[in-house]
């Protein structure tokens, strides 16, 4: 039977354990891998792996023995309780050795689930799940989570108390970095809240998340960026003294400045451009970036872009020249320009 991408996620959490077997394919490797150990958690619980009710078979080992997957189906296992046969990575070229598992299934065998690359609609291994009774199967595609499965991710990692603010920034951090990422901040949250019952806020979400290699720099951008010149000086000694170099602090100023003068030169205003930056941004940063590029405006941008390219046209030069003081000197300007 073939499971929709709009009823996949619940049977994920909740598979039908009395089913043949369950296909999951698609061209992300780690989107499939996640589902693939959500369902087989859900059908023999946190412990079957280590009570020996999960049987793990590669691909290239089944191509090798085509008796391993309806050995492992039929098997007893010490432990009492559900199992499953695992084949991973397949392809149409095990079509029959699995169909033939499929065939043989009854009552009390352990589940089959299959894992799989891109198949096409016309993939044999497809048809085969497809075409059976009590089997499944579903395809993984690129698209970014929807706020169903946040929430029953969150769910599964015990978060409850989410207000609406906190909710939308976990969706824009779910479509700023990779699934494995994802699920791991959502851990990292849940530890974090573990015995606190007041709801998550965007800012603890933005603390738990990835962190920014520059997030150092960043600070000295945003403190230019909104004209606060009496703060420069303190915060790029203690860059300098981090190892930071001027070419770099160029570097990533243009790039914030390019940013921000992305945002507000597009026509329908910051609010519109904001929500095309690609990758998103979420949370406070995000409210953060609008409200610089809607100070700043894009002729005031342009202009800033160009005293930038001077600057790092200086800096690049076979001139000696005292380089972070000539940094420090394009980020006053900076500064007391966005305050005019």
């Amino acid at each position: 039977m073939k499971l929709s991408t709009r009823d996949a996620p619940g049977y994920f959490a909740w598979p039908d354990k009395s089913a043949t077997g369950l296909l999951i394919f698609g061209q992300d490797a780690m989107r499939v891998a996640l589902r693939r150990q959500e369902v087989i958690k859900a059908l023999i619980g946190p412990e079957g792996e280590d009570e020996m009710r999960l049987t793990r078979i590669p691909a290239a080992e089944l191509r090798k023995d085509k008796a391993l997957l309806l050995d492992a189906v039929k098997a007893q296992g010490f432990f009492p309780g559900p199992r499953v046969a695992f084949v991973e990575d397949a392809g149409d070229g095990l079509t029959d050795t699995i169909n033939t598992a499929l065939t043989d299934w009854s009552t009390g065998d352990a589940q089959i689930i299959v894992t799989a690359g891109n198949l096409t609609a016309k993939s044999k291994l497809r048809k085969a799940f497809e075409a059976h009774k009590q089997a499944y199967s579903t395809g993984i595609y690129d698209d970014p989570p929807s706020r169903a499965e946040i929430e029953a991710a969150l769910k599964t990692t015990g978060l409850q108390n989410i207000s609406t603010d906190s909710l939308a920034t976990l969706t824009e951090l779910s479509r700023a970095i990779d699934p494995g990422d994802f699920r791991q901040t959502l851990e990292k949250i849940a530890l974090y809240k573990l015995g606190d019952d007041t709801p998550l806020t965007p800012e603890e979400v933005e603390l738990s998340a990835p962190s920014s290699v520059e997030a150092g720099v960043d600070d000295v951008l945003n403190i230019a960026a909104e004209g606060k010149a009496h703060e420069i000086g303190p915060v790029l000694r203690r860059l300098e003294a981090q190892g930071v170099n001027a070419v770099g602090l160029c570097i990533g100023a243009t790039r914030h400045f390019r940013t921000l003068h992305t945002v507000a030169s597009d026509p329908g205003g910051a609010g519109s451009g904001i929500g095309k930056l690609r990758p998103p941004v979420f949370g406070p940063r995000r409210d953060r970036i609008q409200r610089q590029a809607s100070g700043w405006g894009m002729q005031k941008l342009e202009r800033a872009l160009a005293l930038l390219l001077d600057t790092d046209l200086t800096l690049r030069s076979t001139a000696k020249v005292p380089e972070m003081a000539v940094m420090e000197r394009a980020l006053l300007r900076l500064a007391w320009m966005g305050r005019r």
